[in-house]
């Protein structure tokens, strides 16, 4: 079956995020999908990241039927299917609550790229201002944000990442809260400018 890969991946996946920092409790949600594929694994409502185990996934099409299963899909379903639906190229879809990135955005502060990696990973950061958690109107709005990049804040809650593989997705989010402490850094040493070198983003962009 194909879900059995994924879900090793996305168990994995909850244990390094939680002992990373970028989420914590039974906060965020995670999802993975063959290339291609109508139908995913999402998450299941109430699971905590760290002690996923293989009942704790919903498979769901991306219709929002659930044919099997957990059958109470995370309340952030919407999120993720909406996300596939928009970028056919996405194969994977991070959910997490990474505090410094959303600290920033709140208090106005974009996440600066500041090393070769934070440019070579997230590229791009897009914010989403708040909307409530679980809506369609949330799902829609970070839809529409993956338009123009990868990694997309949602305004006072979380991220929303996406990637053609689980590990590529979360080597972003990562990377988006590393940048968003170095960013935090610079701030209090006063420096409100510095990212990394402007040839290294165009040279990514022409590759």
């Amino acid at each position: 079956m194909w879900q059995g890969s994924l879900t090793d991946q996305l168990i994995r996946l909850g244990h390094r995020a939680v002992a990373a920092g970028l989420v914590i409790g039974s906060g965020g949600n995670l999802s993975a999908r063959p290339p291609g594929a109508d139908e995913c694994l999402v998450t299941a409502r109430g699971t905590w990241l760290d002690e996923l185990t293989a009942d704790d996934f919903s498979v769901v099409g991306l219709d929002g039927r659930v044919p099997g299963g957990n059958a109470a899909p995370s309340s952030e379903v919407q999120l993720h299917v909406a996300a596939y639906r928009a970028r056919p190229d996405v194969n994977a879809v991070v959910h997490l609550h990474p505090q410094a990135s959303v600290l920033l955005d709140a208090l106005g502060h974009r996440v600066r790229l500041i090393t070769l990696d934070h440019a070579t990973y997230v590229r791009r950061v897009v914010t989403v201002p708040y909307l409530p958690p679980g809506t369609a109107e949330l799902a829609e709005a970070g839809a529409k944000a993956l338009a123009g990049a990868n990694v997309v804040i949602l305004g006072h809650h979380g991220c929303s990442v996406v990637a053609d593989s689980v590990e590529l997705a979360y080597k972003r989010a990562a990377n988006l809260e590393e940048a968003a402490l170095a960013t935090y850094r610079a701030l209090l040493l006063g420096d409100v400018e510095t990212t990394a070198a402007p040839e290294y983003f165009e040279r990514l962009a022409a590759g």
